[in-house]
């Protein structure tokens, strides 16, 4: 099933839900800082680190440079493991939550997301084996 559309049972409430330790979406009106970020083939994001205030809102500004499709999800490792497995057994899933996004090879994108408690937020690309072939990132919210 490759239409867009979320698979049945593909729930990431359970990474969404209002704020938590990762932060809540972000509302446009109150964006203090633009990032932008590179995925590619060689499985990396670019920066891979980055560094914000607890409080502020960010908008990222995503571009697929790579020739394999790949997505950007904000949130806690556990959660992110735990749905990775899940997708290597559904290939194709489709994503739209607030703390990702999906872009195909050559595709811009943006998520704007507040971080809104001190501590280290991960960020990951779910596409099967892409994480495990360290696909991931970190934001440092002070």
């Amino acid at each position: 099933m490759d239409d867009g559309t979320m698979m049945p049972g593909h729930d990431m409430s359970s990474m969404t839900a209002g704020s938590s330790a990762v932060g809540q979406p972000g509302d446009a009106a109150k964006v203090t800082q633009t990032i932008e970020i590179v995925m590619d083939d060689t499985m990396r994001f670019t920066p891979s680190e980055i560094n914000v205030k607890a409080g502020e809102t960010v908008r990222f500004l995503i571009k697929n440079s790579g020739k394999l499709p790949h997505e950007m999800v904000i949130g806690s490792v556990a959660e992110m493991r735990d749905h990775a497995a899940m997708m290597k057994k559904t290939p194709g899933m489709k994503h739209a939550e607030p703390n990702m996004i999906s872009l195909n090879p050559g595709q811009k994108g943006g998520l704007i997301w507040q971080f809104t408690q001190a501590g280290t937020v991960d960020f990951a690309c779910l596409i099967a084996g892409h994480m495990e072939a360290g696909m991931v990132g970190k934001v440092k919210v002070q």
